[in-house]
């Protein structure tokens, strides 16, 4: 049985809704239906449909999977590339 996640902010529930839409999209470009991208993310349509409505309760494999097979596994690197924020705080440690 699949376990729920709950997510306290409702920003990072828009994040992960634009998020599906964005694979949803990708997608739809390559003209790919649902059924060939679930068979080939090893995963059924269901699953990939709550992926592109951005379901916090998919697994990050899951969505890792459907990048992956869409060609896009690399825009995972992208996460936390730019940590603004970490470097600000870095160079505060710096200036002591």
């Amino acid at each position: 049985m699949a376990r729920k996640t709950t997510i306290s902010a409702s920003a990072l529930e828009g994040i992960l809704k634009e998020l599906g839409e964005n694979i949803h999209f990708a997608r739809l470009r390559r003209k790919i239906s649902t059924t060939m991208l679930a068979e080939r993310a090893g995963m059924t349509r269901n699953t990939l449909r709550a992926i592109e409505r951005g379901d916090s309760g998919v697994t990050l494999g899951a969505y890792a999977n459907v990048l992956f097979s869409l060609g896009l596994e690399k825009d995972l690197l992208l996460i936390g590339k730019d940590d603004l924020l970490g470097r600000k705080l870095q160079d505060a440690e710096l200036k002591k």
